[in-house]
């Protein structure tokens, strides 16, 4: 079997090295004889390095590389030097200047240019593309890997985040202005600024990131798991339909959806464990303080309905919530919507893996101590796996005890049954159960409804009406899963005062 190309974003060395390489060279061949400037946005971990470091190959002529991938005869390699830099994070403004201009020193010498010694990066970097146009007589290619890296790592400090934004901006404006001497420009990053901000100075760029054409130019699609992965799978006996669940989903205009290419990899490495492997590899402080600053309510993530502006522009003056949980991969396109002449999109989690983990990771600020979440989701699994519906309410009254609610969200939020559902949403996903967030029927909608096994509990909240379970009663919500071995209702409502359970009902239906 070839090898897992795990931590691997250099292509000659998954080609050479004899690893597992998804061939991305159609949409390659497209974006080099179609486009002059391109810009391309994914979340973390999700590919871009390897695919600009591919580009570069492609446009170095390294056409042996290739042999045996779609673009080997379809493409002259035509050589042409290439400037590729990526960003580091967390860095002061000087230490940013004094990354740019060490890159550009590395790029001086590996291409034999002579460039005037300055410290001014802005005349260095425009230097250096016309010293390397005039010495190989071939137009430029520029490849910029993390554009946004020193902006989202300070993400959190504005004054900072904005100084460095404009710093970027005059950067990148280099490339628009020296446009004689280019053949081909990339930039790859998480999010995508409004074009009033970082990309002023370089507003001839194509956003390709929501090209349906182009959704699959990052990540794995299923096929791939079947193919090129296939003695890996087909050796573990391994059930698709649950890495289906666990780590597919990821949608970014198409109408395939991909995997993360990060977890496929740890999966089969970690012996086909099921667990959040790209969502532990860092998720920004920042989102919480953005949940902490909003109305928010967790279950309205399951199907959010945003326009296309909301999708495209990362606005640091206004930072949207939506905006950042698409940017980076915590939600992503469940459905695309016309109306008019205008585009929506509802979102979702991509798939139980970030539904799971961002929730738990939610709760783990919304807790004073982690140790009393984690031992309250043990119990409500064993609580709900027994039927014990009597234990339950003592376990759902320690939980709301546990939350210091106005050191976290506004107080009028509290006063509606859905932050009470949202609380329960974050506890149950975190638990790892399938949880349904305002289940609809064909008679109105069931605020939770949580599946274990053969078991569903459907949950109704309430705050000012004294009989919580009237409607699932009346309405019959519970018909919709008599097909279940057992089916039960748990009707809640909620003291605004106490911020906990004033009455506590459950019926068993089947």
């Amino acid at each position: 079997m070839k090898r897992l190309p795990i931590g691997i974003s250099t292509f000659r060395k998954i080609r050479e090295g004899g690893y597992i390489y998804i061939d991305k060279t159609k949409e390659i061949l497209n974006l080099i004889q179609d486009y002059n400037y391109v810009f391309l946005s994914r979340p973390r971990r999700f590919g871009k390095s390897l695919l600009l470091d591919t580009i570069k190959e492609a446009f170095e002529g390294n056409k042996k590389l290739f042999k045996g991938l779609y673009i080997y005869d379809k493409y002259d390699f035509t050589q042409h030097p290439v400037i590729k830099i990526a960003f580091s994070g967390n860095l002061s403004k000087e230490e940013l200047i004094n990354e740019i201009i060490s890159n550009l020193k590395e790029i001086q010498e590996k291409l034999d240019v002579k460039c005037d010694m300055t410290e001014d990066y802005a005349i260095f970097f425009s230097e250096l593309i016309r010293e390397v146009y005039k010495k190989y007589k071939k137009k430029v290619v520029i490849l910029i890997d993390e554009y946004d890296k020193p902006i989202l790592d300070n993400i959190d400090k504005v004054g900072f985040a904005k100084e460095v934004r404009e710093f970027l901006r005059g950067f990148y404006g280099i490339i628009k202005d020296s446009d004689e001497y280019i053949r081909f420009a990339m930039l790859t990053g998480v999010s995508r600024f409004s074009k009033v901000s970082i990309f002023s100075g370089i507003n001839n760029l194509t956003d390709i990131s929501l090209q349906s054409k182009f959704n699959n130019i990052c990540g794995y699609l299923e096929e791939n798991l079947l193919r090129e992965f296939g003695e890996y799978f087909s050796n573990a006996g391994v059930d698709l339909e649950e890495v289906r669940k666990w780590y597919n989903g990821y949608n970014f205009g198409g109408r395939e959806r991909v995997y993360n290419p990060f977890d496929i990899l740890l999966f089969i490495d970690n012996d086909f464990e099921f667990k959040n492997y790209w969502f532990s590899t860092g998720t920004p402080s920042f989102l919480i303080k953005l949940l902490q600053e909003r109305e928010f309510r967790l279950i309205d993530f399951e199907n959010l309905e945003v326009d296309e502006r909301i999708l495209n522009s990362f606005d640091m003056e206004k930072i949207e919530l939506e905006t950042v949980l698409f940017q980076t991969g915590y939600l992503t396109i469940k459905k695309k919507e016309k109306f008019l002449d205008d585009t929506f999109y509802i979102l979702s989690y991509p798939n139980k893996e970030v539904r799971k983990s961002f929730n738990d990771y939610v709760l783990d600020y919304l807790v004073e101590r982690v140790s009393t979440k984690t031992k309250i989701q043990i119990n409500l699994y064993k609580v709900l796996l027994l039927s014990d519906l009597d234990r339950l309410e003592g376990i759902l009254r320690a939980l709301f005890k546990s939350i210091p609610y106005n050191n976290f969200v506004k107080n009028q939020i509290a006063r509606y049954e859905g932050f009470y559902a949202s609380v329960l949403y974050a506890y149950f996903t975190g638990a790892g159960f399938d949880v349904i967030a305002e289940d609809t029927t064909n008679d109105g909608r069931v605020d939770l409804t949580v599946i274990l096994g053969k078991k569903v509990y459907l949950f109704e909240f309430k705050v000012y009406d004294e009989e919580p379970l009237k409607q699932v009663i009346e309405k019959k919500y519970y018909e919709k899963y008599m097909s279940y071995e057992e089916v039960y209702g748990v009707g809640i409502k909620f003291n605004n005062e106490t911020r906990n359970i004033d009455k506590y009902l459950w019926l068993k239906f089947k």
